[in-house]
């Protein structure tokens, strides 16, 4: 899903970054004000730290493309889209700029298609679920299984939108969609299993962590003890 340089023009990748700039400005204030606390803040450093080993696989899906795990929607469920938006910004600028993982001039691309959008969507479907679903901790595992499954193809087709607006490499669209679409649907699968594995476990320890248990955890009543006759 790293874009290099070089795949998108300039006019095309000057207006991705200042779009992804626009959205990270947006999860910055979001964040500080509706979801980070002394809690949330050492677990997603943890999320941060797992997305990064887990995008630093990369393997090839044809057409010049690679394709890894995104991680976004298993960020957006634990820690917030806001904070998740975060998280993959801080990776993706220490992947281009430290391990030439996707290129500094496709930053701002890799930016709004990874830590932007793939999270923003991943995250809205699993709020839609989490609307349908029973009104239990036990439901966030299957919501967030869910988004991670819709928000990597997601990314992926975007991707492709963006190529045929302005593509500067000699790949033909039609190959790249296939490329892209239909192997990013697998990962999405992938990704799916791993967000519902990884959700469950900290639902079963700790739920109170986790942000998109949010309001279905159950409310223990205080009871004024009765006076001894």
């Amino acid at each position: 899903m790293h874009v290099p340089d070089g795949f998108l023009d300039a006019p095309t990748s000057l207006g991705t970054a200042v779009v992804a700039g626009g959205g990270v400005a947006f999860a910055l204030v979001r964040a500080s004000r509706r979801e980070l606390d002394d809690r949330t803040a050492p677990l997603a450093g943890l999320v941060a730290v797992f997305v990064f080993a887990a995008q630093m696989v990369n393997f090839p899906v044809g057409a010049g493309t690679s394709g890894h795990l995104i991680g976004a929607a298993l960020a957006a469920a634990l820690v917030g889209p806001a904070t998740a938006t975060l998280c993959l910004t801080v990776v993706l600028a220490v992947q281009a700029f430290l391990f030439a993982d996707g290129g500094v001039t496709a930053l701002g691309t890799n930016l709004l298609l990874m830590s932007v959008l793939a999270v923003w969507v991943g995250y809205g479907v699993t709020r839609v679920f989490l609307a349908v679903l029973p009104r239990r901790p036990g439901s966030v595992p299957f919501a967030a299984a869910a988004g991670a499954l819709v928000s990597v193809p997601a990314a992926a087709l975007a991707f492709v939108g963006l190529y045929a607006l302005g593509g500067a490499a000699p790949i033909p669209l039609g190959a790249l969609v296939t490329a892209m679409g239909a192997w990013h649907v697998v990962i999405g699968v992938g990704e799916a299993a791993i967000t519902f594995l990884a959700v469950s476990s900290i639902i079963a320890a700790r739920p109170d962590l986790v942000h998109a248990a949010r309001g279905r955890l159950p409310v223990l009543e205080l009871r004024t003890p009765e006076p001894v006759a």
